[in-house]
């Protein structure tokens, strides 16, 4: 029965998905944003001040139309100059209208008063009760007012002060006036403000169609503009990304790139950020430079010691050999301890010669480049890993074709014994290594695929980032006591990298698996190394 994952907290992916990360917003769109948005609130604020203020004037010039021609209404009908118009019987007129008890109701006459043109509205309000009210069709004929237009018209006081009064769908809005005759009548007179609205509507309209030609037009100015200024911007980018993709890890390490001195203006803010830059490269430069010189003073010390060292330890080895041939005649003590010369100069030859080989790794010189199959060498390699360790059990599992790689041979196969040899001497008797060699598909094309598995206790994982390392050794299972010199991998990680593949780990108790990778070759013409 196979035991899945926990099941995942219901709130906290809802929450997660209600509450997605929003990617931050770019200077360019920031800039973007905010130029017209102000250009857009400006076109706002434009655009109400001047609907207010036409507004304003239109209803100011209503009024004093109005002002004037409730002076006039007073004095025509003072001196008796508006006719009354006939009277409308009650049953030709709309429902709702007449005023009450029967008979005819009459409009205003002096709603004919020269200044007042169609539309305008009259009524006379007498003891509070509207005795007549009607207002001017386009075709000047007069129309008597509904009841609730009525009630709307008593709202309105007398005072002389013009006021807005809504009349309905129909009539809509009106800006009326009410004065007192001598008789102590009320008059009121208004006009309409449709064409006041109308007027307002279309200047609105207008503004809002040069508002939007203005933000289109500016948006695309200001993107243009935008670009432009952030241009020194870019390229200050792109020259740090330049200098983000070298490998200033190792090796030496040519940090000529620099802002264009165009960019280092300390006038500007761009130019200010490319000149620290540029500084900030100089001296990075310059540590990188004092780095590889004392690489390369550490690397020529091991490589000249190495190579020093070989001479005096070979001797050794040979005057402890000489010595032993007469082991009959020498105490017990100091055959013993002839032995023991023999295996620690042995050891030490080992060190150096590897120490020697990292050396000129590093120096970066240049390895074999021939056909090289690399199922010979493995089928030999664990041959030679069984006969050195008969108490573990080695498998092999390889391809009917061979598979093929360019590079040195010796160097190849020392990176097969190290593999084995790591393996064997870390676990204990009775371990499986499995050595696997494949031919697999990659980004750059195929890959020979070697992988070299065991069954033991397995490597901490605090130490498997840095296995790869000159002299790292691991816990109890894996210390200096088992023969461990800890350059055993780095070789491994060395050889590969300089055949331009790659090496990697993964290790849990019961299961680690070394993986190695190489460019795989086409089959050649000419002869294959083997190794042998």
């Amino acid at each position: 029965m196979t035991t899945g994952a926990p099941a995942a907290d219901p709130a906290a992916t809802t929450a997660g998905s209600v509450h997605p990360k929003r990617a931050p917003w770019t200077l360019r769109r920031r800039l973007m944003v905010v130029v017209v948005g102000l250009l857009a609130l400006g076109s706002v604020v434009v655009g109400v001040a001047s609907a207010v203020a036409v507004s304003g004037l239109l209803t100011e010039g209503v009024d004093n139309q109005l002002t004037k021609a409730a002076e006039r209404i007073v004095d025509y009908g003072r001196n008796g100059q508006l006719s009354t118009p006939d009277a409308v019987p009650d049953s030709e007129l709309p429902g709702g209208y007449g005023g009450g008890g029967g008979g005819t109701r009459e409009p205003p006459a002096f709603i004919g008063a020269p200044g007042l043109g169609p539309g305008a509205l009259g009524a006379i309000v007498v003891d509070g009760t509207i005795v007549n009210a009607g207002y001017l069709n386009a075709d000047g004929s007069t129309v008597p007012c509904t009841e609730s237009q009525d009630a709307m018209i008593l709202t309105v006081s007398a005072g002389g002060r013009p006021s807005t009064i809504d009349l309905g769908a129909y009539l809509g809005e009106y800006r009326v006036v009410a004065v007192t005759d001598a008789s102590g009548a009320t008059r009121v007179i208004g006009l309409p403000l449709s064409e006041v609205t109308s007027t307002v509507m279309q200047l609105v309209t207008l503004i809002a169609i040069m508002s939007v030609v203005v933000l289109l037009l500016a948006g695309l100015a200001a993107f243009a503009i935008v670009r432009y200024s952030l241009r020194p911007l870019d390229r200050v980018v792109a020259t740090a990304a330049v200098v983000a993709e070298l490998p200033l890890d190792r090796g030496e390490v040519a940090l000529a790139v620099r802002v264009p001195d165009s960019d280092t203006d300390p006038r500007t803010e761009v130019g200010r950020v490319g000149s620290a830059i540029n500084r900030m490269l100089g001296h990075v430069s310059s540590a990188l430079n004092a780095r590889q010189a004392s690489e390369n003073k550490v690397r020529r010390f091991v490589s000249d010691a190495s190579h020093e060292l070989r001479t005096p330890l070979a001797s050794i080895a040979g005057y402890s050999e000489l010595a032993a041939r007469r082991s009959d005649t020498l105490p017990e003590e100091v055959t013993h301890s002839l032995g023991r010369i023999r295996s620690e100069a042995g050891r030490m030859t080992t060190i150096v010669e590897d120490l020697l080989l990292l050396a000129r790794l590093d120096e970066g010189r240049e390895l074999a480049k021939r056909p090289v199959d690399l199922t010979e060498l493995v089928i030999h390699t664990v041959g030679d890993a069984h006969v050195a360790g008969p108490g573990h059990v080695f498998e092999l599992d390889f391809p009917e074709e061979p598979v093929l790689v360019t590079g040195d041979a010796s160097r190849l196969q020392q990176v097969i014994v190290n593999l084995l040899a790591n393996a064997r001497t870390h676990t204990p008797p009775g371990t499986t290594v499995r050595t696997g060699l494949a031919v697999e598909s990659g980004p750059g094309g195929e890959l020979a695929v070697l992988t070299v598995t065991d069954d033991g206790p397995g490597i901490d994982q605090a130490l498997q980032p840095n296995l790869f390392e000159r002299f790292v050794r691991g816990d109890d299972s894996r210390s200096r006591a088992t023969g461990s010199t800890g350059l055993g991998l780095a070789i491994v990680h060395a050889v590969v990298t300089a055949h331009h593949g790659s090496v990697s780990v993964e290790s849990v108790p019961g299961r680690t698996v070394f993986r190695v990778e190489l460019p795989a070759a086409a089959a050649p013409a000419g002869p294959v190394q083997t190794g042998e």
